[in-house]
Order: C-alpha cells, then structure tokens, then sequence
C-alpha cells in the first residue's frame, strides 16, 4: 500500500536513527522527501551527531525506493538556514504535504541545580524552538493549499519528569503546548498537527558510552543498560526500533489520521503506565 505516493515530505534530523527510518518509510510508500541534519557536533552533547555522509547515506536510500530527494544541513535552531532549505525544497519538490519536526537531542545529565545554562539552551533551542521556527517556515506552504500534516518528535518523558534530565523533560512538556495550540491554529487551514511519543529508542542518543555510565557506573556497557530499561516496559523489551515509531508517524501523517489533531500518541511498551 503506498499511501503518500505524489506526496511531498520535509524531515529534520533525518541524518540516521529514527529520521532516516522515517525518509525510507515515506519513500517506500512513493514519497519524495526533502532531508536535513545540522550535520555537525555540539559541545554539550555527549555523543557524535550525524555527519554529511550519514545524510548522504539517507539521500541514497530515498533514491533506492524510487523517491526524489532535496538535501540540506540545517541547524533547526537558525532561522534563515530553515527558511534557505524549507523554500529550496518546496521549489524543487513543488510542495510540501507532510513536515515531521524530527531534530532533536539528548544532552549530557545533570540535577537542575547543577545544570550549566549553555547545555540548558542548547536543549530548549534545539528541541523546542527548533520546532517552532520548522513549523514556522513550512506553514506557509501548506497554508496555501490548506493541506498539511506535521508530525512532531516528542518523548515519554514529555509525560512524566526524569530525575537528571530535567532539560530534555521540560522541552518535551513544551512540545505539547506548542502542537495542542498549532492544532487550533490552522485547523482550519486543513492543518492536522500531532506529537508522536516514544520511549528511547535504539540509535545512537541512548545507545552509548556516556548513557551507559549514568544507568549504572560500576557498570557501563550496553547490556546492563538494556538489562535495566527492559524492567521498565511491560514487554520487557529495552528499547523501540526506528522503524516502531515510524510506524506510527506514516499512520499520523496519512489521510487516515485526518480527523486527529492535538493528539499526543504514545509508543512506549508502557512505560508511563505506572
């Protein structure tokens, strides 16, 4: 079933890990898709972000399922490189039907006493007013033909607070506000937009060293840490493949999902169940 074909799709953070799964998911159901990535590191963030070759490795994939592609590096957190990008790749493309505001980051874990305010900013910028300016730079096009589906990246933890993480946990609670207000907002406008919610998911922002470290010191490996999250879902599984959420993000920017809006939905083996 190739439910977008004609369709065009604008993904953030699209470099590896779940907006790569997310740019093939659309491209196999016969999407073109426009991909960016910031394509280098940030200090405060304790693991490698993706580079232009994993972004490169994306465009190719895209190609492989028949999709034409646009690409981009973007930081989420700069407006003219957002705005340069969303109108280049609405030009090309012709259109921009579906946004998923992908980029995000996990930084590195403190108290919110002891946080420093540079990794706090980068935190909020990327993750919340990253969105915002996405959103900002590809509603107009959707305006226009009062069509749009955005589907935005949001956590678990945007249901809950996260000892040590208080960063990631507020920018994820800010997400909701943001997308219950979008909904009203351009409703409308033919406009759905909805959070999807996972808990971690295995790529490269929970699945390393340092993640390793914080979940158990005398410990630090990769089993221990999955030994220790899958207690924590009731399927007993650590963590969400990319493809498991996007699953769910295919089905949120489809016309079978066009009578919700302002949903949170999450995909999280019940781990804010309890």
């Amino acid at each position: 079933m190739r439910r977008f074909e004609g369709k065009k799709v604008l993904i953030t953070g699209a470099g590896r890990g779940q907006g790569r799964s997310h740019a093939v998911g659309f491209a196999r159901e016969g999407a073109d898709v426009a991909i960016c990535d910031i394509c280098k590191d940030v200090a405060t963030i304790p693991y490698e972000l993706s580079s232009r070759a994993d972004l490169d490795e994306t465009a190719k994939l895209i190609e492989a399922e028949g999709g034409k592609t646009v690409v981009g590096e973007v930081d989420v957190r700069v407006w003219d490189q957002l705005k340069e990008f969303v109108d280049r790749a609405a030009s090309e493309l012709g259109q921009i039907d579906v946004l998923c505001a992908n980029a995000g980051i996990f930084a590195s874990a403190a108290t919110l006493d002891q946080l420093s305010e540079e990794t706090w900013d980068d935190m909020l910028d990327t993750n919340v007013k990253g969105v915002w300016l996405t959103c900002k730079a590809v509603l107009p096009h959707m305006m226009a033909r009062k069509y749009g589906r955005i589907v935005v990246t949001g956590s678990s933890a945007g249901h809950i607070g996260a000892p040590n993480f208080g960063h990631y946990t507020a920018s994820k609670h800010a997400l909701d506000g943001l997308v219950k207000t979008l909904a009203w907002e351009q409703g409308a406008n033919g406009i759905t937009v909805n959070i999807v919610a996972p808990t971690g998911v295995g790529t490269r922002m929970i699945l390393n060293d340092t993640l390793y470290g914080i979940f158990d010191a005398a410990n630090p490996t990769k089993e221990r840490m999955a030994e220790m999250l899958a207690a924590t879902h009731a399927s007993g599984v650590p963590w969400l493949e990319p493809q498991d959420v996007t699953n769910v993000v295919l089905f949120l920017a489809s016309d079978d999902a066009a009578r919700m809006t302002a949903s949170n939905v999450k995909v999280d083996m019940g781990y804010t169940a309890i």
